[in-house]
């Protein structure tokens, strides 16, 4: 039986008013503040986690201290991510947003005080946990928020801006973060720079006018807070997409292997180290470069489905490559075919969803994929350390090309899943 959700493939569907236009969702008066808010926050982020990793590791001398630095920030999402969602879907997201926003800052400024007084370290695992709270609480209301402030027709090319803003902050956040490290000898310009930029943030979503539908507030029960879970499994396309991106981070992620072959495979040191590290989000702006100046996808359930195997094809090349710079070539296939089903993936999953459950969703594809990045890295390490590294990156792509092929028989909606914005 199809899917009811899913959208027709038709390419004659007629263009709307600024759909061809690449800049238009930009001269959204609303969106363009949005975004703003979004880079400056990311690009903070980003250096931020410079920071609080080389702070740690000075002061501690412990590469077990740097593990803990994710766990601290993770654990907050299995704590939290389902009543965050269901704030999101029962109270105002723009207000949620700005709470968040507001809490960010004042944690940042912690550290802050935490680096400039030489407290104990422990101080700073508690001022990433209360990070990784609001974070928990932020995702689901900024990612349901989104809808509200464009047009439906464009809403996939405001996916693609939104997703291209952020890799460009990955690229030039980490670079940033450690720079000012550099020529300060200290994180606490770096913790100083985020709570300014998170309360720059705050005013510019503040100045942003959206219209949110009202709905009768639901009592946070267990029924409601599994809502999006029921949701999301009735709706074979959003659980197919993200059960399919889920198992691609899980299985393909070659980054945490990156040091190993920069050191013992490629032979090319730090500096390689560094320019394969930069592969993945420079690939992901190269696309983006392509996606944002393109119609909307007219068959965007292939398309994610030929974006996952090509980032498992390209991870097992990467995996068997023994030259610099065809390896580099293949970790900008992966970051460009990684930004092709994160569109997809992110723009399916928000326009198939009622607008009174997104936050709720939203919580479930933040829990699928946040933590999917993380066992990534840990499935990585852990088959590498029972084979070797070319077995666990190899066996990895694989094992994303066997997901893909079982995705594409299970949820055929994917397949026949045609325009985005329909």
């Amino acid at each position: 039986m199809n899917d009811p959700g899913a959208a027709p493939e038709s390419s004659t569907v007629p263009a709307r008013p600024g759909e061809d236009d690449p800049y238009a969702v930009l001269r959204n008066r609303n969106f363009a503040l949005y975004l703003t808010a979004r880079f400056l926050a990311s690009l903070a982020q980003q250096m931020l986690a410079v920071a609080v990793g080389w702070e740690i590791y000075e002061r501690t001398h412990r590469s077990l201290a740097l593990g803990y630095v994710g766990l601290v920030q993770m654990l907050p999402m299995f704590l939290f991510i389902f009543p965050a969602g269901h704030v999101a879907d029962n109270h105002d997201r723009k207000k949620v947003i700005l709470w968040t926003q507001l809490g960010l800052a004042v944690t940042c400024a912690g550290l802050a005080v935490v680096s400039r007084l030489q407290a104990p370290v422990g101080w700073i695992y508690c001022c990433l946990f209360l990070l990784g709270t609001a974070r928990t609480y932020l995702w689901p209301a900024s990612a349901s928020f989104m809808p509200q402030l464009v047009p439906r027709e464009l809403f996939a090319r405001a996916v693609a801006w939104n997703t291209g803003s952020f890799q460009i902050a990955a690229v030039l956040g980490p670079a940033a973060g450690g720079g000012l490290i550099a020529l300060t000898h200290s994180a606490f310009q770096v913790y100083v720079f985020n709570a300014v930029a998170l309360v720059v943030c705050f005013g510019l979503i503040s100045a942003v006018r959206s219209r949110q539908a009202p709905s009768a507030r639901e009592p946070m029960s267990l029924r409601s807070l599994i809502a999006g879970l029921k949701f999301v499994h009735r709706t074979k396309v959003v659980l197919g997409s993200i059960t399919l991106d889920m198992f691609a981070v899980l299985l393909g992620g070659a980054t945490a292997m990156l040091p190993v072959y920069a050191k013992d495979i490629l032979k090319s040191g730090p500096g390689g180290l560094g320019l394969l590290q930069a592969a993945l989000p420079l690939g992901s702006l190269l696309m983006a470069a392509v996606m944002v100046h393109r119609p909307p996808l007219q068959k965007a359930g292939r398309a994610l489905l030929w974006g996952v195997a090509i980032f498992g094809l390209a991870t097992v090349a990467f995996g068997y490559s023994r030259w610099f710079w065809f390896s580099f070539t293949m970790l900008l296939v992966c970051g460009a075919s990684d930004y092709v089903s994160v569109v997809v993936r992110h723009t399916l999953v928000q326009m198939q969803t009622p607008d009174e459950m997104r936050g709720r969703v939203s919580a479930v594809n933040s829990l699928f994929i946040g933590t999917s990045n993380q066992m990534g890295e840990f499935e990585s390490g852990f088959v590498a350390s029972l084979t070797n590294p070319v077995f666990a990156v190899v066996s990895g792509g694989i094992g994303t090309i066997v997901v893909v092929i079982a995705a594409a028989f299970m949820w055929p909606e994917i397949r026949r899943y045609g325009r985005l914005d329909t």
